[in-house]
């Protein structure tokens, strides 16, 4: 189907990543943006930018009548959803093939029958996928408490009570016992009606210190799909991925492989087209078993594209233009060296990693031979308390996973971001854990960790870190304040810089 001009239905570091690939094809670009992203690095990278009016995700990247307005206005042709917001949501998916457009991701009847965690699971039993032993049908509002203890005690303790519609560790609750169950139930009907409109759960026997291990594919119209050498997705907190990577460590080339075939067939079972991602849990004999599938782009992509040379976005693309996938099976499975990715999120490590909105004064991003840096922030750009926090992306690829271990290390210590603490200092450390060198790694593993750390600050304010502060923020102010006017006279943005860095050099007498 042709295609010349995209609207991509998103913000931040996906909405940029997106863009660049469609600038490398020749495609023009249209992005929308909420009154707090006026001055949004996606915004400007964009080809045209049209306004949503208001902040709040329900008044702007969630309003399918507005998105639609701006496409038709525009003149796109086609809609990347990106991920989060409406990327998962079968109706926007519907809207868009109803007005003419391209939607770039599965069909809306795909997207409905994936999405639901249970109808998810029917699909992967159907393609003689393992799964892990749960309920079949949604545990709705209406069943009664006995009912609902009757089902958990046929699980099997200890549980995991998640919501059907769910996604990101929300609506999910673990339960240990017969006695807490009904108030877990409770707590994630609770959760679940408010993050995703469903109040609907299921439950799932839970597998103990689990790995999180997932297999990308990509699928065209034509019948063909390829799956991906998996990604490590188990350094988690509070359920949420905070560092991937590709290939897993201590993995079997016969698992990677049995791992893929079961991907393929699910995707195949469900009738699955564009980029997808099928996630497994990993127990402590190699045995896999379904968990769900994503019927997206996932946020870790990066990490397969630096092993395997492929760019995902623009086959996305490509795949939804009605192209037949020319990939090599065996170029997708056989990983070249290996990549790591670290989350920046503006949280503060040394307060329980609460969200820290707020200005970002000065930055100074890392490079060199095999770093990559997916952003959606500048120097000026005031992080919105609005969206998810995430600020950027970080990955490192080496020749194999120690090199890009210490490659990441060279990168985050080269990454300085000011007026607003990060999640830098909490990588650095985490990066170095025995554990994780070793690649031991499971689901609990960063729990653990962190209680052994019991409160130890991740921010000591030492001279080191200081110098690089200085330097950062000189640099980084004396190019802000050139962008920031044509009429500002010479001398101004340096003398600007020179006395934030004389404040910070003030801190260290």
């Amino acid at each position: 189907m042709p295609m010349k001009t995209i609207l991509i239905a998103n913000r931040g570091e996906i909405a940029v990543r997106i863009m660049r690939a469609c600038r490398e094809m020749g495609l023009g670009t249209v992005a929308i943006y909420s009154d707090v992203d006026r001055e949004a690095r996606h915004v400007r990278y964009a080809d045209r930018a049209f306004p949503l009016v208001g902040n709040a995700p329900s008044d702007t990247y969630l309003r399918i009548d507005k998105i639609l307005d701006i496409a038709r206005l525009s003149g796109a042709d086609a809609v990347h959803p990106g991920y989060g917001f409406l990327a998962e949501n079968e109706a926007f998916a519907q809207a868009c093939l109803e007005a003419g457009l391209t939607f770039i991701g599965p069909t809306p009847d795909v997207i409905a029958r994936m999405g639901s965690k249970t109808t998810a699971r029917d699909c992967a039993i159907a393609a003689g996928a393992p799964v892990v032993p749960g309920t079949q049908t949604p545990v709705t509002p209406d069943v009664a408490d006995a009912e609902v203890q009757r089902l958990a005690d046929a699980v099997g303790y200890p549980l995991m009570v998640k919501a059907v519609a769910g996604g990101g560790g929300k609506g999910m609750r673990e339960v240990r016992e017969a006695a807490t169950l009904v108030d877990a139930v409770r707590t994630a009907r609770s959760e679940a009606l408010g993050a995703f409109g469903d109040a609907a759960v299921y439950f799932e026997r839970r597998v103990l210190r689990p790995r999180h291990v997932e297999i990308q594919l990509l699928a065209d119209q034509h019948g063909t799909v390829i799956p991906f050498v998996e990604r490590e997705c188990s350094v988690q907190r509070r359920h949420q991925k905070v560092i991937e990577e590709s290939p897993a460590p201590r993995f079997s080339d016969d698992l990677r492989r049995r791992m893929a075939d079961a991907a393929a067939a699910v995707a195949r079972a469900a009738g699955y087209t564009n980029a997808g991602t099928i996630e497994f849990l990993v127990d402590a004999d190699d045995a896999f078993y379904f968990l769900e599938m994503n019927t997206r782009l996932q946020v870790e992509h990066p990490v397969t594209e630096m092993v395997t040379g492929v760019d995902l976005v623009q086959w996305q693309i490509r795949i939804a233009r009605g192209e037949r996938l020319t990939l090599s099976p065996e170029q997708a499975l056989t990983p070249r060296g290996h990549a790591i990715e670290c989350r920046v999120y503006a949280e503060d490590p040394d307060q329980r990693f609460m969200p820290r909105p707020g200005r970002i004064t000065s930055l100074a991003v890392p490079g060199g031979p095999g770093i990559r840096d997916d952003s959606g922030v500048e120097v000026g750009f005031e992080v919105p308390i609005y969206y998810d926090s995430m600020i950027s992306k970080l990955i490192a690829w080496g020749t194999d996973r120690e090199q890009a271990r210490c490659r990441m290390l060279r990168a985050l210590g080269e990454y300085h971001v000011g007026g607003i603490p990060t999640t830098l200092p909490f990588f650095r450390w985490m990066l170095e854990q025995p554990a994780f060198i070793r690649g031991e790694l499971d689901t609990t593993m960063l729990d653990a960790e962190l209680e052994r750390r019991a409160g130890e600050p991740f921010v000591p304010v030492t001279d080191a870190h200081l110098d690089a502060a200085l330097l950062a923020t000189a640099s980084s102010a004396f190019l802000a304040a050139r962008r920031a006017t044509h009429a500002a006279l010479p001398g101004t943005a340096a003398r600007s810089g020179w006395a934030t860095a004389a404040r910070l050099g003030a801190l260290r007498k």
